[in-house]
């Protein structure tokens, strides 16, 4: 039932003509004009070692996070979360269909993203291992919060608040800007944020070939792990 139900979430996620705009077409635009353009200083090297890390964690974000807790909000508003936890299919059985379909979007997405950043010249280094577990790290923190603000916010409060999150993360969390270019004192407080601890933990990684980054992995753990916990206490069905 969850490899069904996961499966039908991947389907219509693929089929929602917004979602593909937020988690494919916008992180693959920035990829290719800022790779190309000289738009942004990312400092020394080519633009495209240090935006590639910064756009799948800008894709992991739009799924797990922004998209997720749009759709969801609207299936609680509209009644269809209500329906289905009425089913055989328990609730956690639900929400880890929902999970599966996160994961294998973000393979779609992160395997997309590499194939345009490796012909736009970029050379990865480092670890898969240590690539994966952030990329887990990333998105048990992005979905906590995603299903936070879809099970306690009205579905149209979801869906201002979780674009303005995106738009706000998108230009100050390291994806395309380099943190070192804020004030000392912003640079502090933007390093917690969990976009930028995944930014910059896959730089580290598949720029310059460092080890699993401890930093980095505690922070988004720091986020996920209060995040589902708030979610699992406080989402509401109706």
């Amino acid at each position: 039932m969850i490899t069904a139900q996961a499966a039908l979430e991947t389907r219509m996620l693929l089929r929602n003509g917004e979602q593909l705009l937020l988690t494919v077409v916008i992180p693959s635009l920035l990829l290719v004009l800022f790779s190309t353009v000289d738009i942004v200083d990312t400092g020394a090297g080519r633009a495209v070692d240090f935006l590639a890390p910064g756009v799948l964690a800008l894709a992991v974000m739009s799924t797990a996070f922004t998209g997720q807790a749009i759709a969801t909000g609207f299936e609680r508003r509209y009644g269809v979360l209500k329906r289905l936890g009425a089913s055989p299919l328990p609730r956690w059985g639900l929400m880890a269909a929902k999970t599966l379909a996160v994961l294998v979007t973000e393979v779609l997405q992160i395997a997309l993203l590499t194939l345009i950043a490796l012909g736009l010249g970029w050379s990865p280094r480092g670890n898969p291992v240590s690539v994966a577990l952030l990329l887990v790290a990333g998105t048990a923190a992005f979905s906590g919060l995603g299903l936070l603000m879809a099970g306690t916010l009205r579905a149209e409060a979801t869906l201002a608040a979780a674009n303005l999150v995106f738009l706000l993360l998108l230009v100050g969390g390291g994806v395309i800007v380099p943190l070192e270019r804020f004030p000392d004192a912003a640079q502090t407080v933007l390093a917690l944020l969990p976009i930028s601890a995944l930014s910059d933990g896959l730089r580290d990684v598949l720029r310059d070939g460092a080890a699993l980054p401890w930093g980095e992995l505690g922070i988004l753990a720091g986020w996920a792990v209060p995040g589902l916990a708030a979610a699992a206490r406080f989402f509401r069905w109706e």
